[in-house]
């Protein structure tokens, strides 16, 4: 009786600790697609500017 309620214990802690992994990844990555997202704001304009420059040059603005 006391074995099943101590194997009962370890397999709810194992089970807690699988889905604060997943809180976890979950967590990065929200921070790396804010991160993204800031990015591409901040540098969009000069980003478009070299495509721009690229097609132009390859007579894509024909």
């Amino acid at each position: 009786m006391l074995r099943n309620l101590l194997g009962f214990m370890m397999n709810l802690n194992l089970k807690k600790q699988k889905g604060q992994g997943m809180v976890e990844y979950g967590l990065i990555i929200a921070l790396v697609a804010v991160v993204v997202i800031v990015a591409l704001t901040l540098l969009g304009g000069n980003i478009r500017n070299i495509f721009n420059q690229i097609a132009g040059e390859l007579g894509g603005g024909q």
